[in-house]
């Protein structure tokens, strides 16, 4: 695995939690005009196709060797396909940061797996660490109980895509994925937006229509930026960093989608929320201003 130097590092993470936590606040305004299904269709195939296309203009091969294609595929599917659907669906009929609060809550189930499937025993930092962190998810949780209780569908998407989300982070690790991060992304996104695509083209109007020029841009954005560079960012970060640390390294995200979702939706944004914030600041600050937590060489 190649080595990431703790600036890197750190300056992936502040790239990954800006575009992801913005995120959240834009995907009741994308479904506006277009399906979920539409919607997440074009994102995910538009970001895999862009990334092949810029991985072939580097020079980087596509060829994925034949035992690395089950698990990349099985891989793209619960994360990609499960967490994309699932994921917007939350965001709709919660409040966009508490939605994202609920999927961001990976880490926890990504380090359980860890430990049972891979063997991964956390260490007293990390375990600290994924305490602060259920500690400001559960600030989270308390702050939007009331509209946890009126949308229980919502409340179980959101799990829903956080499990989608460990069990493909945990099969990727598992399988000692080798292809470059680049060319794994663009492949996954590509097997995740098939599905997608289908259920679209399935539950869809057959009308044609020209969408506003807000809705082309907060979808552009979304399949450049959060889809395209975000995953990049991410599987990045995977590469180099354990489950159960990786997942750690993201969860300032529903933070910044709680101060987005204040700012843009006059969504609450009192003193659970921030104390939240400390919590998950520290949880991160743990893991990632460790020396030990590069690859090793």
């Amino acid at each position: 695995m190649a080595r990431l130097t703790q600036r890197k590092l750190l300056s992936l993470v502040a790239i990954l939690t800006l575009i992801w936590g913005t995120n959240w606040v834009l995907f009741p305004m994308a479904v506006e005009e277009v399906s979920v299904w539409t919607f997440r269709s074009i994102c995910v195939l538009g970001a895999g196709g862009l990334l092949l296309v810029f991985a072939r203009m580097r020079g980087v091969s596509l060829f994925v060797p034949g035992n690395e294609r089950r698990p990349l595929a099985l891989a793209g599917l619960t994360y990609l396909a499960v967490w994309n659907a699932a994921s917007v669906y939350a965001a709709v009929l919660l409040p966009s940061g508490q939605a994202a609060m609920i999927g961001f809550s990976m880490p926890v189930w990504a380090s359980l797996l860890a430990w049972l499937v891979l063997g991964q025993r956390p260490t007293a930092r990390v375990f600290v660490s994924l305490l602060l962190a259920t500690l400001g998810i559960g600030l989270l949780a308390y702050a939007g109980r009331h509209a946890f209780a009126s949308a229980p569908l919502g409340f179980a998407l959101g799990l829903t895509g956080a499990f989608g989300w460990a069990i493909g982070t945990t099969i990727l690790k598992r399988s000692r994925v080798t292809v470059p991060p680049l060319v794994a992304t663009a492949w996954q996104l590509v097997i995740a937006g098939i599905p997608l695509t289908i259920i679209a083209l399935a539950t869809g109007t057959r009308e044609l229509f020209m969408p506003t020029w807000t809705s082309i841009a907060v979808i552009g954005y979304v399949t450049i930026f959060s889809m395209a560079v975000g995953n990049v960012a991410w599987f990045q970060i995977l590469d180099v960093l354990p489950p159960t640390i990786s997942g750690l390294a993201i969860v300032m995200v529903p933070i910044v989608a709680m101060v987005t979702g204040a700012l843009v939706r006059s969504e609450p944004l009192g003193a659970l929320q921030v104390s939240a914030m400390v919590c998950c600041a520290a949880a991160m600050a743990l893991v990632l201003l460790n020396r030990t937590a590069t690859a090793p060489g």
